[in-house]
């Protein structure tokens, strides 16, 4: 077996308490997140469609998962803040969106 040197980036140390992110992992992170976020939307809308009907609820989780889309491809880019506000306020206007166009329909 041999050491690595130095300068060897074949392996990226795991971050530890007090140490941060490499952009590679915080984009690798951020991806994964807006992925899940993106299959538990889907689910979601499936059951949500099923039990009644609606363009408007269609219409709704239709952008959450574009908005879920759009942060994948922020954080494959590097803008993984953006892709986070990006992902946490679309799906926030979204949850509480759907009560509210309910209520009036």
């Amino acid at each position: 077996m041999t050491a690595l040197g130095e300068n060897d980036t074949t392996t990226p140390p795991s971050p530890g308490p007090g140490r941060r992110l490499t952009p590679r992992q915080a984009r690798l992170v951020r991806g994964t997140a807006a992925a899940a976020v993106m299959a538990g939307v889907a689910v979601v809308m499936a059951v949500r469609f099923a039990a009644e009907p609606s363009l408007v609820t269609l219409g709704l989780y239709g952008v959450a998962l574009i908005l879920s889309g759009t942060a994948i491809v922020l954080s494959r880019r590097g803008r993984t803040k953006v892709a986070t506000a990006v992902l946490g306020c679309g799906l926030a206007a979204a949850v509480l969106a759907e009560p509210l166009f309910s209520a009036l329909a």
